[in-house]
Parts: structure tokens; sequence; C-alpha cells
């Protein structure tokens, strides 16, 4: 089989399966599956993944346009190896010809294009693409038609649930007909998202199940590998799809939870084979951490991964959280818990200790809206106690002060000198007035001052861009050249009357003659 420059397969005697066919013979039939997810599927956590059970992963999403018109988008996204297979490519869009054009690039290098019809977040609504083209089915019957019929490999979709669960049902055959060859259902609706996500509802799943031929994913609710199979039993689908429970635990399947250290420093070896941005390595490694990180006690650990942008500081922080706990994992400590910053939002119902791989668990929805209201009541309440603030050297300051100083150290870099020089160049006061300089004004004075004097003494400041004189002499430049140009004017039209003048005079004197001849 051979692909031309389009990503096209170029042997007629390759056919397109589809269904289980596709499912069984190409996929493998996965059952454990790891989902699409923006900046953090890439492709050395993919192989991480595999490494761990994974039967099928998901590329990160990609704007379709992006990825059709700029060459180092998708030189960067189309990073992948030969072991990385089986793997389906996701596209967000809402143009069908978009899509096309990116999925007809990407197809040599996957085993099928995935549209997403379910990221939730405020993104996808700016770029109306995600969850926000659940209502055009008109729109998405086009989109995955046209791919179904244009490409070599099958086109998949992945969507979220409507309160309405027949809605759901003709939603998902809706696709199946248009063409989708393979359907992932997240259990929430759109409005499930962030502190609102809540249970995801296995039920609609099952429902959609029983209705379309086509096969299926599960997403929604997956902590564990109890769960997948609970989730497998329920809802009768094919596989189950894990999303924020496999970045904290890439070993979800195989039903372990291995040091946060080892996997960390297994991730940071196939970055270096496979290297990514250090947003995504540090965006993981606070997956992984979580629950170390929430500690008090390792708040200077928290600012050094938040600040790092090398793998060297990212191997730095590894070795110290294996410093640390490692002695309490191999028994030659005993661990006594430590205090956490917020023990209600990270749920420290921990069934394991914090040093091991396990997932995040948020709070409900409504305790979230018992917590806004809470705080709601609170800022009204005229007897409450005003929090104050101290600096290091226990000085009250206002909130505002206490916000720059906590900003001011997460840039470890600036040191105390660089930043007291920064606060001496504050005082430099204009010439003129009180008011501080301009830092580049070449007359040393405040915007204001700077004006005046540019423009009763027609002169200029580049520093604070007040370009007075520059401005004036093009103006007069232009009047010169516009009164030039109307001067020429007035001449041409002088000559152009005499000459009407004088074919005027000859008109006539010519009529005058030929009435003499008449009579």
């Amino acid at each position: 089989m051979v692909n031309n420059e389009n990503g096209e397969i170029a042997s007629a005697a390759c056919s397109k399966l589809s269904g289980y066919d596709f499912y069984q013979r190409i996929l493998g039939s996965p059952r454990y599956v790891v989902a699409p997810m923006v900046d953090q599927s890439e492709l050395a956590w993919r192989m991480l993944c595999r490494r761990y059970g994974a039967e099928l992963c998901y590329s990160p999403m990609y704007h379709a346009n992006l990825f059709a018109n700029d060459v180092k988008y998708r030189k960067d996204a189309l990073q992948t190896c030969a072991e990385d297979r089986p793997l389906i490519i996701q596209f967000c869009g809402n143009d069908s010809q978009q899509i096309l054009e990116a999925a007809l690039l990407a197809q040599g290098h996957c085993d099928a294009i995935d549209i997403n019809l379910g990221c939730p977040q405020a993104i996808a609504k700016r770029g109306h693409y995600g969850s926000f083209l659940q209502d055009e089915w008109e729109l998405l019957e086009k989109i995955v038609s046209t791919l179904h019929e244009k490409l070599s490999i099958p086109v998949t979709c992945k969507i979220r649930i409507f309160e309405d669960r027949e809605k759901t049902i003709r939603y998902a055959k809706m696709l199946e007909a248009a063409g989708c060859q393979l359907l992932t259902v997240h259990g929430r609706t759109r409005e499930q998202k962030g502190p609102l996500t809540g249970v995801a509802d296995w039920s609609y799943i099952r429902s959609v199940r029983k209705e379309i031929k086509i096969p299926m994913f599960a997403n929604g609710n997956i902590l564990g590998l109890e769960d997948v199979h609970r989730c497998l039993d329920t809802t009768g689908v094919d596989g189950v799809m894990s999303a924020e429970g496999n970045l904290h635990n890439p070993a979800i399947f195989r039903g372990i939870s291995p040091p946060v250290w080892q996997i960390a420093k297994e991730y940071l070896e196939l970055v270096n084979q496979y290297p990514c941005p250090t947003s995504y390595i540090r965006g993981h490694l606070f997956k992984l951490f979580h629950h170390i990180m929430n500690i008090n006690q390792n708040a200077e650990l928290r600012e050094q991964l938040a600040t790092g942008n090398q793998m060297e500081q990212f191997h730095q922080v590894v070795d110290k959280v294996q410093s640390k706990y490692e002695p309490y994992q191999k028994g030659e400590l005993i661990y006594t818990p430590e205090e956490t910053e917020s023990p209600s939002d990270s749920g420290q119902n921990l069934l394991l200790p914090p040093w091991l791989c396990q997932p995040y668990i948020r709070i409900s929805p409504e305790s979230h809206r018992q917590k806004i209201a809470e705080k709601e009541r609170d800022a009204i309440d005229p007897n409450r106690t005003k929090r104050q603030y101290f600096d290091k050297e226990g000085n009250e300051i206002s909130r505002k002060r206490m916000k720059k100083l906590r900003r001011r150290q997460r840039r470890p870099s600036k040191t105390e000198a660089q930043i007291q020089l920064r606060h001496e160049r504050r005082l430099a006061y204009c010439n003129e007035c009180s008011n501080p300089q301009g830092t580049k004004c070449e007359f040393h004075l405040c915007r204001v001052c700077c004006r005046d004097k540019c423009f009763t003494e027609n002169c200029d400041c580049p520093g604070h861009g007040i370009l007075i004189k520059s401005r004036r002499a093009k103006a007069k430049r232009y009047e010169e050249h516009h009164s030039n140009q109307h001067q020429e004017e007035n001449i041409d039209s002088g000559v152009a009357t005499e000459n009407l003048y004088f074919d005027s005079t000859v008109i006539n004197d010519g009529a005058v003659a030929a009435t003499d001849n008449t009579i």
C-alpha cells in the first residue's frame, strides 16, 4: 500500500472497511481507549499509555483550517511513529470542505478521522465547533457524508448527550446514517463542565447502544479499571474511553497505581525520544503530581514546577518528589498525613497515599453551588472578619499588594537587586510637573508635558510616540503637492476652454455662411 503526497491511498486493491469489519480488522477490537485531549495526548504520552495497556489512542484535537493551510502547524501535529497504531486523528471545524482538506492530508498517517462534536469549552463556542454544532444537524450530516464519500479511511464522531433522551438517540442515528463508522458518546450534556461536571449518565449511552448498529465507545465516570469493566457491562458498548482518569494514572488500563515518580521518569524519557512543547510536559507533571502539589509543605516544589521550562528543571522536580516520598513507599519511614491547601476541593478521601497515581475526584455540583452561595453571603455580611495580609517583615499590606508579591515570587530568575533597580527607575519625575517621567522620553518629561513641548516648539519625541514635527512636515508636503496639482488642472481646463471657444466660433461662422447661401 503506497501513499501519495496528499495521504490518499494509491492502491486500488485496498477497499475501505466499515462498521465492525473496520473495528475488528483495522483497530483490533480495542476496549481500552485513550481520549483525544488538547495539548495532552501527544505522541510521547500516547506511547506511554500504550506501554501500560492502551489498545487505541486518539490524537489531540486539531483545527482543520490551520491543519490544511499552515504547514508548520501540520508538521508539528503529525508527530507519529510505526508503533503508534492504531491511531485516530481528530479534527474540529464547521466547514465540510475545510475538514475534508485537512483529513486528506492526514489520512495516510492514521486509521480513521474523528470529528469533534463534544468539546463544551468557551473556545469551542467562539470558534463554533465541538458541542456547539450539536443542533445543526443538516451541517453535521453534510460534514460526515462528505468525509465518508471522499476519504479512503472511515470517519468517526465523538458527541455529548442532550437532556432529551429521544433526541440523543435520533442524533446518533442521524450520524450513523450519514456515514459515521464508530461513535463515542460522552454521558454528559454540554453544560456539564468544570465545577458543574457532575456524574455522567450511562443510561443514555445504553439507550443509544440499543439503537445503532455501528461500534460504539463510552466516555465518562472512568476512575479505574473496575469502572471500565462496569461500564462495559452496564452499557453494552464495545470499548471505554478515558481522559482525565488517564492523565492522573496512565496505567489505568492495567489496574495498577505506580509511584508518580516512576511514571514521570518514563514519560520524560519518551519526551527525549519524541520531543514536545514544555507546556505539555508541565501539564502532565502537574496532573501526575496533583495530590502531592496540593500539600502545603510542597509549595516550593509547586513553584519550581510552575516556572520550569527546561528538561533539567523537570527532572529536578521529579527527583525531589522521589527522594521525599520513596522512603515511605519502601516502608523505611511511617507516613503522617500532611496538611493540604483545599481538602474539600481535592477530595482528600484518598484511598491511596498521595505519591501513588490515582484519580482526582471533583466535588459535586451541589457542593460547588453551596460554596459559591456561602461566599456571596459572606461578602455582604457587615460583621464578617476582614482578611489581613502581611509581607515577609510582618507589615500589613493590601490584597492587591499581596497578589503582586506572589506574582513576583513566581519569577525566581529576578534577583532582589533587579527588583530594587526597577523600583528606583520609577522614582524619576518629570522636569515640569510632579508626574513620573517617561522612561524613553528624550526631554525627561511626562507624556502631557512632552506633548505640549512638541506642539509649541515643533519637535518630535520617539520615546512617547509624539511626532508633531514629522506630521506637520508631511502635511506641508501634501499641501504643496495638492496645490501644484490644482494649478496644473486649472491650466489644462483653460486650454480646453479656449479650444472649445475656437471650435464653436468656426461652427457658428459656418452656420452663418450656410444661411447666406440659402437666401
